[in-house]
């Protein structure tokens, strides 16, 4: 089973970045999807980005070009780069590790975009 860390969150001003970062740890990272969700204070869950075993991406509509999530199997971490934040991009960030039988979520790491 993979263990997932997140890290790389913190407070920025509207329209900056930020790149944050889940590395994992304890079996074989590569084989695993990676899912980037976001959580708002009173709000679900919702899913931010996607990027597969094999490196093809996905996105929400609302981060579309401006998220990019990226993976590096030698290091087993997956990254999200996040620019021109927004204040509504405010939330817990979580990284979610899955294959077809398992599914591992990191403890998450807080965005706060400030206005």
């Amino acid at each position: 089973q993979v263990e997932l860390v997140e890290s790389g969150g913190g407070l920025v001003q509207a329209g900056g970045s930020l790149r944050l970062s889940c590395a994992a740890s304890g079996s074989i990272f590569s084989i695993y999807h990676v899912r980037w969700y976001r959580q708002a204070p009173g709000k679900q869950r919702e899913l931010a980005a996607v990027i597969t075993s094999g490196g093809s991406t996905n996105y929400a509509d609302d981060v579309k070009g401006r998220f990019t999530i990226s993976r590096d199997n030698a290091k087993n971490t997956v990254d999200l780069q996040m620019n021109s934040l927004k204040p509504e991009d405010t939330a817990v960030y979580y990284c979610n590790a899955f294959t077809a039988f398992k599914s591992t979520w990191g403890q998450g790491t807080q965005v706060t975009v400030s206005s």
